[in-house]
């Protein structure tokens, strides 16, 4: 089983090399159109202080109607691009350099003609990507980037024209056309980017110390959930470095995030950072929002990984979650799995005992010092959580969705005590876990 592992995470690594690219020539039409080989999505907002050098997008705006659709990106300098389409759902996806993107609040947010709507942000430091939702089939007419003149300033500009579904399965690149795809997909070789665990090899330290990987969840061109001007992105990174300082003090612990600025990770690098680095525990940090339809919950809630969802609210998250990828226009839909492995499928067993039996003592801890919601212990098939040999939970510590819950979420003085009854409950889990095993382990 270990030789297996080995071999699937240095094939990881190899297919995230294989992933990057070279960016088409700015000022002509792309010439990357209709392949695919695209980063992962950009992160809105990019701090400027950290990247004083990096060009500004000051405006975007869409044109046109349902039969043509311009997009229009204001700069302060001419930039390199690469646009491709990708089906199931139509989108089209943009990768350009880090940029620091100073647009108006909501840009994006309303569609016009073939655009439903469009995102934008960092996928990896280097490289920001901008992300169409379309309202059916099209094709890029038409991208390049124009000069400033005449006191206007220049732009990046793409015209896109609808097309039937044939002709636009025709433009995509072969591993990315529906009807060609093998029954164990290739498509992530061009679309994961090469940032996460090509950035970590396998751990090689002779430190004993258990290791733990916080994972806050979304960032770059995801979000998250939102309320007024506060996203989720933003809310459980804040947290989950918190949590990285206060365990790190403890001098009794690795740590490694997924993510500590304002950047993608695809769900599936997430896993493979805590597998490569022979993670002990993995703690992934969201923030939930309850649709208005479905009325109102507080409190934080701890989900462990099942085939079945405990109940619907845990579903319909998971789903949520599972999502990012895609809102990211990274399709790992059709991924190989190695689970179907007996062996592994026993290790996994193992696996989901500890992280419910660490689920439990993370409850116990919490209920003492923040709000819990009415049901604290649920299980859904988190994407994130499925790594066969890392016990694994999703904490939401709130929901923003929840005036009382926001106010937490915002509150250092919250922050500070949910971060220590979750240091409590990691102290109990190890102490109980290296007493079972014994010294021979």
């Amino acid at each position: 089983m270990e030789n297996r592992a080995k071999h699937l995470v240095f094939l990881g690594c190899g297919l995230l090399c294989a992933a990057a690219s070279v960016f088409a020539v700015a000022g002509a039409p792309s010439a990357a159109e209709g392949t695919q080989g695209g980063q992962s999505a950009p992160a809105a907002n990019a701090p400027a202080a950290s990247a004083p050098d990096f060009p500004v997008a000051s405006g975007a705006r869409l044109a046109g109607d349902d039969k043509q659709t311009r997009f229009i990106l204001d700069l302060d300098r001419k930039i390199e691009f690469r646009a491709f389409p990708l089906a199931d759902p139509y989108r089209v996806v943009v990768d350009i350099p880090q940029v620091n993107f100073q647009l108006a609040t909501g840009t994006g947010s309303a569609g016009r003609g073939l655009v439903k709507a469009f995102r934008y942000g960092l996928v990896m430091p280097g490289g920001s990507r901008i992300v169409f939702d379309l309202t059916g089939p099209v094709k890029i007419a038409n991208s390049y980037v124009l000069d400033a003149a005449n006191g206007q300033p220049p732009r990046l500009v793409l015209d896109f024209e609808q097309i039937d579904r044939t002709a636009f399965v025709q433009a995509l690149a072969p591993e990315s056309r529906p009807e060609l795809k093998p029954a164990i997909s290739d498509s992530t070789t061009a679309t994961i980017p090469a940032v996460t665990t090509a950035a970590l090899p396998p751990v090689t330290t002779t430190d004993p110390r258990p290791l733990i990987v916080i994972d806050p969840g979304h960032g770059g061109i995801d979000n998250g959930t939102q309320s007024g001007d506060q996203t989720e992105k933003n809310l459980v990174l804040g947290f989950g470095l918190a949590l990285r300082d206060r365990i790190e003090k403890s001098g009794k612990y690795r740590v490694v995030m997924t993510r500590s600025d304002d950047t993608f990770i695809p769900l599936n690098d997430r896993v493979k950072i805590a597998r490569t680095q022979s993670a002990a525990l993995f703690v992934s940090i969201h923030a939930d929002a309850l649709p208005r339809r479905e009325g109102d919950a507080q409190g934080a809630t701890i989900y462990t990984v099942s085939d079945k969802a405990s109940d619907a609210e845990a579903e319909r998250l998971a789903e949520a979650e599972n999502k990012a990828d895609a809102i990211a226009g990274v399709n790992l839909t059709d991924e190989p799995t190695d689970v179907a492995d007996i062996l592994i499928d026993l290790a996994q067993r193992e696996t989901k005992t500890f992280s419910n039996r660490f689920a439990r003592l993370l409850m116990d801890e919490m209920k003492s010092t923040v709000r819990m919601h009415k049901h604290p212990l649920k299980s859904a098939g988190f994407r994130v959580l499925k790594a066969p040999d890392v016990p694994s939970v999703l904490v939401e510590i709130g929901y923003v969705s929840n005036k009382g819950d926001l106010e937490h979420l915002v509150s250092e003085n919250w922050r500070n005590k949910a971060v220590g009854s979750m240091v409590q409950a990691i102290d109990t889990f190890f102490a109980k876990r290296l007493a079972t095993a014994g010294p021979a382990k």
